[in-house]
């Protein structure tokens, strides 16, 4: 059985729901989000529908740190996986990650975040949500 993925979903109307989830398509219309990770006959799954998310956050944790701030920026030396994009959502939230997707969805893109050592380790974020999208190309700064 495929381990199940920790995930943060955050909804169009800026709810936040986080779980686990097993078997994520992004190309059906909805996927079943579990409060613990194994499949428990006694627990109740959610079903999250495509059309009302924004973005789904894969996870290294589910509580994530408060006060360790990712690093959102590009820098000379990032890994080079897929195009460096900037995606502006509806609501005006900015995010920046490498675009891996080879394919092009209706449903939405994966990107995988500057900071690799952050909570983020993929994003997958929905097109309806997208307000714009561009290739990130200003002047990248050095580590210091």
């Amino acid at each position: 059985m495929e381990p199940a993925s920790k995930i943060v979903a955050r909804y169009l109307d800026g709810r936040i729901v986080k779980g686990y989830t097993q078997h994520f398509d992004p190309d059906r219309s909805r996927f079943h989000l579990r409060k613990a990770p194994a499949e428990a006959s006694d627990e109740i799954r959610t079903d999250l529908r495509m059309e009302e998310l924004k973005a789904i956050f894969f996870v290294r944790t589910l509580e994530g740190n408060p006060h360790c701030r990712s690093r959102r920026e590009f820098i000379e030396g990032d890994r080079s996986y897929g195009d460096r994009v900037e995606v502006t959502f509806g609501d005006g939230e900015v995010v920046r990650g490498f675009r891996i997707d080879d394919c092009i969805r209706r449903s939405g893109f994966f990107l995988l975040p500057p900071d690799p050592k952050g909570n983020n380790i993929m994003i997958f974020v929905v097109s309806t949500a997208v307000k714009d999208i561009r290739l990130f190309s200003a002047r990248l700064t050095s580590a210091a």
